[in-house]
Parts: C-alpha cells; structure tokens; sequence
C-alpha cells in the first residue's frame, strides 16, 4: 500500500468518510472506493450509509443527488470542476411548453441531470432503469430529458408510449462513429460489441448487447463469449477485467475518455479529506422539489 493510500484510509477513519466512484473513474480511484457502480447503484448505496462524509468520485450531479438523498451528511467533490456537460442540455421553458401542448404528461429525467433541471421532472431515471420506468408510468406521454440518444433506446423498447426527444446528448458517447465499430470488428473478428444507449442509433444496430454500464458488466460476465469490444467509457475495464480475468476486452477506439471524470485523482480525495473542502450545499426549497423525483425513482424501479 502506498503513502497515499494510507494517508486515506486513515484520513476515511478520521472523518467517518465512505468513498463512492462511479465505472468511469481512473483505476487507482477505483482501487480505493468503498463502493464502485453506475448512478442508480450509487444513489440506492447513497441512502442507506452510516458514515457521516461521502467523497463521491464522479461529476458534479452524482453528488448532487447523493446531497438530495442524503442531506445530513457532508459531501465532498475531489474536483469542483467535474462536470457533465450533458448534465446541463435543457431547455426549461420546453418542458414548461410540454406540459401545456400534452395533458398526460410526464417529464422523465435521466439523473445525469442537475438538481435544479430534476426540479422540472416527474420521475429520474437512469440507464439501467430507464426502459422500466417508462413501462411503469401511467402516463403515455413521455417528454425524455436531457439525453435524445438514450431516449430514442427507451422509445423503442416501448413503442405503447408517445416518447418525445430532447436534443442533448452526452460528447463522449455521441462521438463514436459506425466507422470505429466496423475498424473495431475488423480488428478483433471473434469479439461481441457491447454498447451503451448513451451512443447513437447506428453503433446501437451493431451491438449483441445494449444497456448500462452495470448492464454491461453482468452481460460480458455472464456470456460464453470470451471477446468483447467495449462501447462505453474506457474507466469500465478496470471492473470488467475484475470480475473477469480470462477474457479479452478491446476498446472501440483511443478516445473513448471522459476528461471530467479522469479529474478525480487519489491526491485529491486526500486533500478533500484533510481540508473538508468542495462541499455540496444544496437549499433546502431546492432539495425538496429534486428529492421527488429522485425518491419516485427509486419507488418505480422497484
């Protein structure tokens, strides 16, 4: 064990800390977490702690939400500046406009979303829940935000309902390109493709799988295939080589990276235990009226 390490897991003793990190952190982050998952594992973990601090290695709306569901405790960011720019592509006088053109509506919001846009939602939802929820809903029309490429997955996997599409999209996962997966297979001829529905329709129609990164993670686990191209963020092979050790994982091509998240570093989650800074402050008003989606989540996913 490292200087470092150690001066965390000491630092986690003294403060009563836990460490949260979501799949697309670097490995050594990951290595030190308490809990490594996608947003809705994270969310549900969020809620039942003990301990009295979380450092959430993420962006800034995973420890939002972690704030929302859990505002006595102290929440601590490594980088302020982690970011989803996804997190923010909403238009809110839109979903205002929606909610007069449609009566039976229902504002779904992907939970990489900020606390004030899930304020204007009815229900979060997150990748791996997303489809469920949608299916649970009374309501047949669904106004799906922030993310389109996502929503399209969704409104195809439930054609009953009247899904409309916001335009926001997530860069990294938008920017991959049919033309990568065909020089990917290329390439590696006895591997799947596994894709996240962050991506766009045309890699979506190459895939043997599609779904969250929890998903992808059980799907690659569970299958007699011992190759896979991995269509998501390139953080997830630290766990996929975790768990499964004997088979071989390709990345679809070098710039599948999400900056934001590789700003988490070990020397920062050290320095935000010694110094308590870069707490999450949510007001009060603003945690009630983004607690409700995030608690109305969790009621239709079960």
């Amino acid at each position: 064990m490292s200087t470092l390490t150690e001066d965390i897991v000491r630092l986690k003793e003294m403060r009563n800390a836990v460490i949260l990190a979501h799949y697309y952190v670097n490995d050594e982050v990951q290595e030190i977490a308490d809990y490594i998952g996608d947003s809705y594992y994270l969310s549900k973990v969020a809620k039942d702690l003990k301990e009295d601090v979380i450092v959430f290695a993420g962006v800034s709306f995973m420890g939002e939400s972690a704030k929302l569901l859990c505002p006595d405790k102290t929440v601590l960011m490594p980088d302020m500046k982690a970011d989803c720019a996804m997190a923010h592509m909403v238009d809110l006088d839109k979903i205002q406009k929606m909610r007069e053109e449609y009566e039976d509506l229902a504002v779904v919001c992907y939970i990489n979303s900020t606390a004030k846009i899930k304020t204007y939602a009815d229900v979060c939802v997150t990748s791996a829940n997303a489809v469920k929820i949608v299916k649970n809903l009374p309501n047949k029309n669904i106004f799906f935000i922030p993310d389109g490429n996502l929503g399209r997955y969704v409104a195809e996997q439930v054609p009953e309902k009247n899904v409309i599409l916001n335009d926001g999209y997530c860069p990294v996962h938008a920017a991959q390109t049919k033309e990568d997966v065909k020089n990917a297979k290329a390439k590696y001829p006895n591997a799947e493709f596994v894709v996240h529905p962050e991506c766009i329709k045309e890699l979506l129609d190459e895939a043997s799988y599609i779904g969250s990164t929890s998903g992808i993670i059980d799907y690659v686990s569970n299958s007699s295939c011992n190759e896979f191209i991995i269509g998501t963020e390139d953080g997830v092979f630290y766990e996929l080589k975790k768990q499964n050790p004997e088979k071989k994982f390709y990345k679809l091509n070098d710039k599948f990276v999400c900056h934001d998240m590789k700003l988490v570093t070990l020397e920062k989650i050290k320095n935000v235990l010694e110094t308590m800074e870069n707490q999450v402050e949510i007001s009060e008003e603003l945690r009630e009226k983004a607690l409700r989606p995030l608690d109305n989540m969790l009621e239709y996913a079960k």
